[in-house]
């Protein structure tokens, strides 16, 4: 089995955000969370990946990244950011 890009969570203060995922979306964390458990010994909730998969996300993403070290929010212009 192909190394997971996430692994072990860091225990850190979380802010609560609710929202709703396609029920495709859920299996799918659901299933990622299982290959963890059996990669590492480590049961994990499904929704605790969302955090660390959506930081990942972000870390990689050049157009997000190079937003940030401009000062500028991407997609400005019209909506929430």
């Amino acid at each position: 089995m192909p190394k997971l890009r996430i692994g072990a969570l860091p225990d850190d203060k979380p802010v609560k955000v609710t929202t709703e995922l396609p029920a495709s979306v859920h299996r799918d964390l659901v299933a990622y969370a299982e290959a963890i458990a059996r990669e590492s010994g480590q049961r994990i909730d499904p929704a605790k990946l969302v955090a660390p998969m959506l930081a990942r996300f972000m870390a990689t993403d050049r157009g997000f990244a190079k937003a940030r070290r401009t000062g500028h929010s991407p997609g400005a212009g019209g909506g929430e950011g």
